[in-house]
Order: C-alpha cells, then sequence, then structure tokens
C-alpha cells in the first residue's frame, strides 16, 4: 500500500508559479509511473503531466510550456513546477502513482489562480 501526500497548494496570482510537492511512503518510489491530475469544480479530473520510470514525460496540451514535472526516486517524491498560472489552472491537484493493476492517490492540494 502507497501513501501519497500533496502540499505546495495555495493562493497565487494570475502570472506567478508555485512548486507542488508529493511525497510517497508505504511502496518501492521507483517502480511507479507518477503523474499528476487535476480536478476544478463541475469538471473531471484530467492528467495534467506524467512521467514514468522510463523518463518519458507526456504533458496536457495546456499547460505544455508552463508546467514542469520532476521525481526524485531517493527521496520518494514528486514535484509539479507551475510557472504562468493562470486563472483557469485554478484546481484541486491530486498526485496518482500506478504500477501494473496498483494504483493510488493523493488526497489533494488546492490550487487557486487569482487576483
Amino acid at each position: 500500500q502507497v501513501q501519497l501526500v500533496e502540499s505546495g497548494g495555495g493562493l497565487v496570482q494570475p502570472g506567478g508559479s508555485l512548486v507542488l510537492s508529493c511525497g510517497a511512503s508505504g511502496g518501492t518510489f521507483s517502480i511507479y509511473s507518477m503523474s499528476w491530475y487535476r480536478q476544478a469544480p463541475g469538471n473531471s479530473r484530467e492528467l495534467v503531466a506524467k512521467l514514468t520510470t522510463e523518463s518519458t514525460i507526456t504533458y496536457a496540451d495546456s499547460v505544455k510550456g508552463r508546467f514542469t514535472i520532476s521525481r526524485d526516486n531517493a527521496k520518494n517524491k514528486l514535484y509539479l513546477q507551475m510557472n504562468s498560472l493562470k486563472p483557469e489552472d485554478t484546481a484541486v491537484y491530486y498526485c496518482n502513482a500506478k504500477w501494473l493493476a496498483y494504483e493510488y492517490w493523493g488526497q489533494g492540494t488546492q490550487v487557486t489562480v487569482s487576483s
């Protein structure tokens, strides 16, 4: 059983930056493909960025060039650097770990982009 805990969310002005972190425990972090998802009110959960164990990275078109996903396997951490934030980036951001049929979610961290 893997436990995921996100942190780093908050209120930021448009154009600002935030770094989200996801700490993992209870499993072998390095074997999991790790992703960030987000869910805005009234919307379904959507993939923001994914980083596989082979270092393949996928971004949603809406965040390409602004967000950067990274991981530190030695620290069991996943990160999401978010730059040039827009009001439409406002959502709860979730960390996701997946390996074979095993999939785990964090509790989410709120990101609000507003002036």
